[in-house]
């Protein structure tokens, strides 16, 4: 019989004091590769590739699980911007990955909706 995964009923309680949040309001600095009005991009402080950088949106969703119909430009969006950015670091040509980790069973450790961008070193699949 398989398993049917359990579904949240209502979205996280967003906490404002994370650290994306906090590095929003100008509270921990970071220097932006890109910023908008709907999100800022940044390089991760714990790399797990030569080039490893983060696109966060401005609103407050605690994961892409918690996004809905209106988001859709937004996410949209972000995945506009980790290619332009990809492309201004001279790593797009030669291929970069996408993630986003949705809830700390996929590995999300910071729960403010974010995109990891990788590059630079061969990507093994499946990822582990």
């Amino acid at each position: 019989m398989a398993r049917v995964p359990r579904r949240r009923s209502a979205p996280l309680t967003y906490d404002p004091s994370n650290v994306f949040a906090r590095i929003l309001r100008g509270e921990i600095p970071a220097q932006f590769l890109h910023e908008d009005e709907h999100c800022v991009a940044f390089r991760d402080v714990a790399p797990q590739a030569p080039t490893h950088f983060l696109v966060v949106p401005r609103k407050p969703l605690s994961m892409l699980a918690d996004a809905g119909d209106a988001d859709a430009a937004a996410l949209g969006h972000l995945l506009l911007v980790a290619a332009r950015v990809a492309r201004q670091l001279g790593v797009a040509d030669d291929g970069f990955r996408v993630v986003v980790n949705n809830g700390a069973g996929a590995g999300q450790t910071v729960f403010h909706l974010h995109v990891h961008v990788l590059a630079g070193r061969p990507m093994a699949w499946p990822p582990g």
